[in-house]
């Protein structure tokens, strides 16, 4: 392009980056109208080329009794947090699992565990909790879902803890 040309050009209000942006879109608006004019065939190419894979679990989960220090960490800081109170798990007792994975094979791993959890204020409750793989933060390590009957005190779990269980 000559130098008179491409003044005359940038003259008329557009620009070389301008040009190639304006370009760029049409040529995202011709592939798109390409794919889809093709009809319905197996995979269309940005699906072949920006493939998203699924998740990939193992299905191990830690074990009920280990995963208790979790649960009483995790009280004790919810009551002190949210609920102004000292109320803190001093021991278990008759801890036991429930299921594991009761529903179908794809869905995300779980161990169901229950027991009874001596707290504070001197009165034994039931405790309901489940353990899930890769439900930490980013999906990274294991997660905890717990509902201590008695103290659900938003009702997250209602009624009496039932929803923590499988």
């Amino acid at each position: 392009m000559s130098s008179s040309r491409l003044v005359s050009f940038l003259s008329n209000g557009l620009t070389l980056s301008g040009l190639a942006l304006k370009g760029a879109a049409l040529a995202a608006v011709l592939v798109s109208g390409l794919v889809t004019a093709t009809g319905a065939h197996a995979a269309n190419f940005l699906e072949k080329n920006f493939y998203m894979f699924g998740p990939r679990y193992d299905g191990v989960t830690g074990s009920c009794e280990g995963s208790l220090w979790k649960v009483a960490a995790r009280f004790a800081e919810k009551e002190s947090t949210y609920w102004n109170s000292n109320l803190q798990i001093t021991a278990f007792e008759k801890v036991h699992e429930i299921a594991v994975q009761p529903w179908q094979s794809d869905n995300i791993p779980r161990r169901y565990c229950t027991g009874v959890a001596l707290v504070s204020d001197g009165k034994p409750r039931t405790v309901n909790f489940s353990i899930i793989e890769d439900g930490g933060f980013a999906s990274i390590g294991e997660s905890i879902e717990f509902c201590v009957v008695g103290l659900d005190r938003n009702w997250a779990f209602n009624p009496a803890c039932k929803m923590a269980r499988p």
